[in-house]
């Protein structure tokens, strides 16, 4: 089966799911809660990021494939970035290609590993189960990534919150980005 996706317009046609995060849904996902707030004030209420996906096969090998576009933009000085996630059934892994734009990948192992790998055009980021992950744009246009997993994963959204977010965060350095701790993590409890 022929996947199209069109990065230039954040579009998957054909695809069979789609869900949306604007700025409101991410209340509690960036430290400086002022600058959310009135980020949130002057919010115009568009999607910063939505994801399209087709899962064209069920059963045993079957594949989610899909579109991730997010805009850029900070809160402060942390850049956009999707909720992130561990796979509910953990052991199964996902792959990103860069489509356009410039982000960073970050993962957390269970095991207290963490890693933030820059994608943009034509680079891949393998992320091996049991690892958390998520999408940060830290550059100046969309970033548009295509990616896919096992049909069977499903995704743990709330794992990521009930840690005090994610080991590093990922903030503006000059024209930059860097790393550095998040002094609210606590560690991953997986159920």
């Amino acid at each position: 089966m022929l996947l199209e996706t069109r990065p230039e317009d954040g579009t998957m046609p054909g695809a069979d799911a789609r869900y949306t995060k604007t700025l409101g849904d991410l209340a509690g996902l960036y430290r400086d809660t002022a600058a959310f707030e009135a980020a949130l004030a002057a919010d115009s209420g568009a999607p910063v990021y939505w994801v399209e996906s087709s899962t064209p096969e069920q059963g045993e090998g079957a594949l989610t494939v899909g579109l991730s576009v997010m805009e850029p933009g900070t809160i402060g000085e942390e850049f956009y970035l999707t909720r992130g996630h561990l796979h509910r059934n953990a052991g199964r892994a996902e792959v990103y290609y860069g489509l356009s734009g410039h982000g960073v990948i970050l993962m957390d192992s269970l095991q207290g590993e963490s890693h933030a790998l820059e994608i943009g055009p034509g680079q891949a980021v393998h992320i091996p189960g049991h690892w958390v992950h998520r999408s940060v744009n830290v550059g100046t246009t969309r970033l548009a990534t295509l990616f896919a997993y096992a049909a069977d994963a499903g995704q743990d959204y709330e794992l990521i919150a009930r840690a005090g977010g994610m080991r590093q965060l990922v903030v503006r350095d000059g024209d930059g980005w860097r790393t550095r701790p998040n002094p609210d993590h606590t560690g991953y409890r997986h159920d």
